[in-house]
């Protein structure tokens, strides 16, 4: 088990400056499901809190909707493509094995002087690539860094198992994160991580990676798709993100009282419930939108986040934490003030 931490105490700022999402619009409700596998609206919302997930068309691919949330991104933070120095994608699911689909998106928006990169840390990937770009900025390396995440889970999704292919759906967003001035927002302040390689089994995609290679047949034909334990993840994620958010709160010397809101990672529901009942959270605190778009990895918070941006709940001055568990196992956290 590992964990990192930083704080911004350097001569800059790392401002979020713009955020942008990108949903496609065909739909897959629970009613959909119904007709695929053995289940009911009821039985999904009760255990997910999901109604609905996006599902990429087939001209779609993560780097494609990667790109669209850059776009609006960028054109929230009035950045032109031509200033981005770096671009992080955070995802799952990459355009190919290689080149990384933070290439793919390089290319698409014409970012020239930036260079690219994907990291993965599954559902904790936009955490993660969030305090990497605030690492650069404190630092005075760059101006202006692009943080994406985006996943399209429907691809590695079997839609024959009921307790997986219920969760998914696709989707991107992104932020610009930007240098600031030391007599403004405090911006991203705090970042925290942490990963544990032995609760791999929990959550994971096996195929095709180096243990189980395109060329050689695979010992179970369904390890092409996501493979979940979903007792031991609940239970896993309920501890470490309360553990993460009181890391963040200790450390930051704030209370609950001082952030305007958690937005969590969206991967259920109940587990989200969990953890806001045991650290007695009111329910106006903590930003929900599985109902709508069901869990989709690394691009839950930043789609989340803009929502939040662009529907007034964040305001200049409000402090909001972002928290996340995935596969890997990984967690994470970043604390900011607007």
């Amino acid at each position: 088990m590992s964990s990192a931490k930083t704080s911004s105490g350097c001569a800059f700022r790392a401002i979020i400056a713009g955020t942008g999402s990108c949903i496609p619009e065909k739909q897959l409700t629970n009613e959909d499901l119904t007709k695929m596998v053995d289940t009911s609206d009821e039985w999904i919302t009760t255990r997910t809190g999901i109604k609905v997930r996006h599902i990429a068309a087939e001209n779609q691919t993560t780097a494609s909707l990667a790109t669209d949330a850059a776009k609006k991104a960028l054109r929230q933070a009035n950045i032109s493509a031509q200033d981005v120095e770096m671009i992080i994608v955070a995802t799952a699911t990459p355009e190919m094995v290689f080149p990384a689909t933070a290439c793919f998106v390089q290319e698409q928006l014409g970012a020239k002087k930036a260079w690219a990169f994907d990291i993965s840390a599954a559902c904790s990937g936009f955490v993660y690539a969030l305090s990497i770009a605030q690492h650069f900025v404190i630092a005075g390396r760059y101006d202006n860094v692009l943080v994406i995440g985006a996943e399209t889970l429907s691809k590695i999704t079997d839609y024959k198992d009921r307790k997986s292919c219920i969760l998914f759906g696709d989707g991107a967003g992104a932020a610009l994160v930007k240098r600031g001035a030391l007599n403004g927002s405090r911006g991203i302040f705090y970042s925290t991580s942490g990963s544990d390689g032995t609760g791999w089994p929990s959550l994971n995609c096996p195929a095709y990676g180096s243990r189980y290679p395109a060329g050689k047949p695979l010992e179970n034909p369904n390890f092409i798709y996501v493979q979940i334990n979903g007792k031991e993840v609940y239970q896993l994620a309920v501890r470490k993100i309360i553990e993460t958010i009181e890391d963040c709160l200790t450390n930051c010397r704030l209370s609950a009282d001082d952030i305007k809101l958690f937005i969590p990672h969206q991967m259920n529901a109940r587990i989200i419930e969990s953890v806001a009942k045991r650290l007695q959270l009111p329910d106006e605190k903590v930003f929900l939108n599985i109902d709508k778009y069901g869990n989709t990895s690394a691009a839950s918070i930043p789609i989340a986040l803009d929502e939040c941006i662009r529907q007034g709940k964040i305001k200049k001055g409000d402090i909001v934490l972002l928290v996340a568990f995935g596969g890997g196992l990984t967690w994470g956290a970043n604390v900011i003030e607007f």
